[in-house]
């Protein structure tokens, strides 16, 4: 039924004939539904990640009750699917229901592999073109953001390009860090608590807040002897 509203709106906004939406709102709740055990096997993957990752758990059953980057992960994986099925409306609802109920803002349009792990969660945002690998753990107040806007000749922001970070396996990101632009985080980095990034980082690498204001400042040199 919420899909065929969605097909519908669409449908009236974009003056298309709306005579297929019921048996198009029918194949997109078949291949939802067929996506289900793969969204399953994603989610125990998520659990176990949690469970494994942090010495605090007691039990599987404990993460699963309990931990609002599950209870985001859940809500996100169905969101991300319907995303990926042409209905963003009703994947942004999904994904907002978990947004009230944890403070954990993740877009369904967001691309998350295995075994990912939010730790405490509070204040994690993940923008639309993000791209993270599998098992990436991140902590509360991390920002996977976009750094400009480009707009087109009109004036008006273009969307759907890709401004949001590319986070490759094994990264682990601590609390308060904010990661803009379509940067991407080599496997297997580690960035410290608080960072401020804006740039690509390669794979195992370790980011402190001295040794980022170091790289910015050397940065700044180059550039005032360049001009």
């Amino acid at each position: 039924m919420q899909i065929g509203l969605e097909l519908r709106y669409s449908a009236r906004r974009q003056a298309l004939d709306g005579a297929d939406v019921e048996a198009q709102a029918r194949r997109s709740a078949q291949a939802f539904a067929q996506s289900l055990p793969a969204i399953r096997r994603l989610l125990d993957s998520d659990v176990l990640a949690a469970y494994q990752g942090d010495p605090a758990a007691r039990s599987v059953d404990e993460v699963l009750l309990c931990y609002p980057g599950i209870l985001a992960m859940i809500h996100h994986r169905l969101a991300h699917r319907l995303y990926q099925l042409g209905l963003p409306l009703l994947a942004r609802i999904v994904a907002e229901l978990a947004h009230s109920e944890t403070g954990i803002d993740i877009h369904p349009g967001a691309q998350i592999g295995a075994g990912f792990f939010i730790d405490h969660g509070t204040g994690v945002v993940i923008g639309e073109t993000a791209v993270i690998g599998e098992r990436v753990r991140v902590y509360q107040a991390v920002t996977l953001g976009a750094k400009r806007f480009p707009a087109g000749a009109d004036g008006h922001l273009q969307k759907g390009l890709p401004r949001h970070p590319v986070v490759q396996d094994d990264v682990v990101i601590y609390a308060g860090a904010t990661i803009l632009g379509r940067v991407t985080l080599g496997r297997g980095a580690v960035i410290g608590g608080n960072v401020w990034l804006t740039h690509d980082v390669p794979a195992g690498s370790h980011v402190t807040q001295a040794s980022s204001q170091e790289s910015g400042r050397f940065a700044s040199v180059l550039a005032g002897a360049a001009l």
